[in-house]
């Protein structure tokens, strides 16, 4: 079966065979930027955005479907490692993953309100925003200063308000959350290895949630998303092996300096009239 076979028999929509090829080497390319940078799921978004004849519902929906399965595959690679073993990483991780839900089914819901040119601006802001913040992140090397009590009743209250700060935006734009969830953690006082923890199992319910929004409005190719989910993950184990033997930070400034151009050109893209 070839691949264009494989892709109408997923459901996927009519797109060329190039087209195609592209989305599957980003995904790919996506998934070994997360295990070895952070942020690399966002790739999908843009290409979808840029590359497909789709509306911003079915871009966001899309995307958090391909996310759901590189949550959990993160989320059992931190529990294997011990960082989400104990009630107290278990009870943090439920209040920022429910609160993450609220945010996320909004995000969707207002999705279906905005137009191209709207969801382009504000995606481009997001992902000039993402480039900023991994630059200042790389040089100031951005550690807690404090230690927040997760166990406390004003830690969990913290958390939550952290949860409904990345959902939002995350089912609006159907870019994730770890990208954004891992710096306000680890500013607000939790340690950077348990902030990346919690961030893997809050993808899996901002994304699950978002997914489910969008399907209340017929909004997922489910073709795509089960076709991309594939490269997505065998990125996401490679970039965790390669992350093992090389030195990050340079591509950390590369990633960073492609999302601000990228971020720029989705900005100029949507704010111009007939764009995006």
């Amino acid at each position: 079966m070839s691949l264009m076979a494989l892709f109408m028999f997923l459901g996927g929509s009519s797109i060329s065979t190039g087209i195609l090829i592209l989305l599957i080497i980003i995904a790919l390319i996506g998934g070994v930027c997360i295990t070895t940078i952070g942020p690399g799921g966002i790739f999908v978004t843009i290409a979808l955005f840029a590359l497909l004849p789709l509306d911003p519902s079915t871009v966001a929906g899309t995307a958090s479907a391909t996310f759901i399965a590189t949550g959990i595959v993160g989320s059992l690679g931190y529990f294997r490692s011990g960082q989400l073993k104990g009630r107290v990483a278990g009870k943090a991780a439920f209040v920022l993953s429910i609160a993450s839900v609220i945010g996320a089914f909004a995000g969707a819901q207002i999705n279906t309100l905005l137009d191209a040119s709207t969801f382009a601006v504000l995606l481009g802001l997001f992902v000039f925003f993402t480039g900023g913040l991994i630059l200042y992140r790389q040089r100031n090397q951005l550690e807690a200063n404090k230690k927040l009590n997760i166990e406390s009743t004003r830690g969990l209250i913290w958390l939550a308000g952290v949860g409904i700060a990345v959902g939002l935006p995350g089912g609006l734009l159907g870019v994730g959350g770890p990208v954004l969830a891992v710096p306000l953690m680890v500013v607000l006082g939790v340690p950077m290895l348990l902030s990346v923890a919690l961030a893997q199992v809050q993808s899996i319910f901002i994304s699950g949630m978002a997914t489910f929004g969008y399907m209340l409005h017929g909004a997922v190719d489910w073709g795509l998303a089960v076709l991309l989910t594939v490269p997505l993950l065998i990125g996401t184990v490679t970039g965790w092996y390669v992350a093992q033997k090389i030195k990050a930070s340079r591509l950390q400034v590369v990633l960073a300096l492609v999302l601000l151009v990228l971020g720029v050109y989705l900005v100029a893209g949507g704010a111009t009239p007939g764009g995006g």
